[in-house]
């Protein structure tokens, strides 16, 4: 009797549906836990210390000839926080990368987990760090002398768009990681353009501070979107920051929903890719 009654019990074990929510929750942790003792959260806030002092200090008195702003670092802080997000997405790139080459992905594809489970741990590892570098950039510009004018609304506008670029770096990152499956060029591919793209924006100068022949690139690439429509959110203390329309931040939002849209297509393809090799 205690044979069969182990052979049920067993029967009923293999029966139960592991939970989604568990298992998201158990590799979250996976994800998160080792950043708390391995350094990686220290330097999260050490990129956007750097990347504060990085950009401000060098470029204050050439950048105040190019704003009606109040200040460089209420022109600045928009750039700043998307630099010291994008570096977070990075190292959640480098994670999927480490994973595929590992052959945690394969090994996930072989048991009863559903194919975006891992996924939705590795951009939720991804999010709080992007969420504390956001955090620290956010100090680090209060600093400077950056402040919110446009009340909690704009405040909260302006932390949830920063976060909502940074899941957009961070799927960018899993496909990018995915495909690649190599660590260490994972985060030249990430960085490199990224970096590129910050540069020739609106976020350090003006649009028409920049040669003739560049200034429709910097001024509607999505950086420079993106530039535009936080600082509108942050608002100013002149009327130099824009208007928080949607004729300000709707391009944003447009990129982050386009770009959302074809990196899941592009996650997806590339997993049923995977699963068929």
């Amino acid at each position: 009797m205690r044979n069969g009654a182990y052979a049920r019990d067993a029967s009923t074990t293999r029966d139960v549906e592991p939970s989604r929510l568990q298992q998201w929750w158990v590799l979250t942790s996976r994800s998160i836990l080792p950043t708390l003792r391995n350094g990686e959260l220290v330097t999260q806030i050490a990129a956007s210390i750097m990347f504060t002092v990085g950009f401000y200090i060098p470029l204050k008195k050439i950048g105040m000839y190019a704003t009606d702003m109040s200040s460089y670092a209420q022109y600045l802080m928009p750039l700043i926080a998307l630099q010291a997000v994008s570096f977070a997405a990075i190292s959640g790139a480098f994670r999927s990368a480490s994973d595929a080459v590992a052959g945690i992905n394969r090994r996930f594809r072989a048991m009863p987990i559903s194919r975006f489970v891992p996924l939705a741990s590795r951009l939720t590892a991804s999010m709080y760090r992007c969420t504390v570098a956001l955090v620290i950039s956010l100090i680090c510009g209060y600093v400077i002398g950056f402040r919110f004018y446009n009340g909690v609304g704009g405040t909260v506008g302006f932390c949830l768009l920063a976060l909502a670029i940074g899941l957009v770096l961070s799927l960018l990152g899993e496909v990018v990681g995915t495909v690649a499956r190599n660590p260490d060029a994972t985060t030249h591919m990430m960085m490199l353009p990224q970096l590129i793209f910050g540069l020739l924006s609106v976020g350090v100068q003006s649009a028409e501070a920049f040669p003739s022949w560049i200034q429709g690139f910097v001024r509607n690439q999505p950086i420079s979107q993106f530039v535009y429509a936080l600082r509108a959110l942050a608002g100013d203390s002149t009327p130099y920051a824009g208007e928080t329309g949607w004729a300000t931040i709707g391009p944003a939002i447009a990129w982050i929903v386009g770009l959302l849209a074809v990196l899941m297509m592009a996650y997806a393809f590339t997993s049923s890719e995977k699963v068929k090799k």
